[in-house]
């Protein structure tokens, strides 16, 4: 099979509805030749329901990043699936999350803001040193993330998130890269998605994005951010690491 994943064995983190980047880097991802592993977390016969809606079913794995168990165990159980002396080629962490009272900056609790800092900026360090044992020759992190150089309506304790996020990514490019592991994110514009139903007044950010974007932007079409991230699993970016990837019709450039 051609294309610019053919051979190469991607996992995916975060598929929940088909709605999802992370779904639409997968079926992207298949149709480029690689074969892909997912993960679920909570309802995992709905990702099972989702993951037969690819081009290929994939398999899936139960994930709580949160779990350490869980993640001593991944890269056998991904293992499983790859096959023995089989190495895994890359990795998307498409995980975010933060409870309700992380969107109230002044009264989030600091449970609030451990919660969604853990589980959107740490579980990408834990993450990919779970599966670190699986690239020996080196291999690409791509994560997912939202602008974090601006203070955001009604994004607040998850803005920061976002921010740990990033500065998690770079310090992870400087110090996988010693064995040949990237880590890049690409910085998507608005998606209503699942995780977007999550946050208060997201309406209200959304609907100013398309008017700011030059390009134009469509928050019901995940494939542009999706390909960003397929994109960066690839070969073509070789020496590319410690990046954030902008695929936000052009807003992270524009003024007031």
């Amino acid at each position: 099979m051609s294309g610019i994943l053919a051979g190469k064995r991607i996992l995916i983190t975060g598929v929940i509805t088909d709605a999802s980047i992370g779904f639409h880097a997968a079926k992207l991802a298949q149709e480029e030749g690689a074969e892909v592993i997912l993960t679920g977390f909570g309802r995992l016969s709905l990702v099972e329901r989702i993951a037969k809606r690819l081009p290929k079913p994939a398999p899936v794995i139960e994930l709580d990043v949160t779990n350490q168990e869980h993640l001593d165990g991944l890269a056998d159980k991904v293992r499983e699936h790859l096959g023995e002396g089989v190495d895994l080629d890359g990795v998307v962490h498409s995980i975010a999350f933060g409870p309700q009272g992380a969107f109230n900056f002044l009264e989030a609790s600091w449970e609030d803001v451990a919660t969604a800092v853990h589980v959107s900026a740490y579980s990408l360090k834990s993450l990919t040193t779970a599966l670190l044992p699986l690239m020996p020759r080196g291999g690409s992190v791509v994560g997912l993330t939202f602008d974090a150089k601006f203070a955001w309506p009604v994004y607040d304790w998850m803005g920061v998130a976002k921010a740990a996020l990033e500065s998690t990514s770079r310090y992870l490019a400087r110090d996988l890269g010693k064995v040949n592991v990237r880590s890049n994110l690409v910085s998507a514009g608005p998606i209503k998605s699942m995780a977007a139903k999550s946050i208060p007044g997201f309406e209200v950010l959304a609907d100013e994005w398309g008017d700011r974007a030059p390009i134009g932007w469509d928050i019901a079409d995940p494939e542009p951010a999706a390909r960003g991230v397929v994109a960066l699993l690839s070969d073509w970016f070789p020496k590319t690491t410690g990046e954030v990837v902008h695929v936000d019709g052009g807003v992270h450039m524009m003024g007031v």
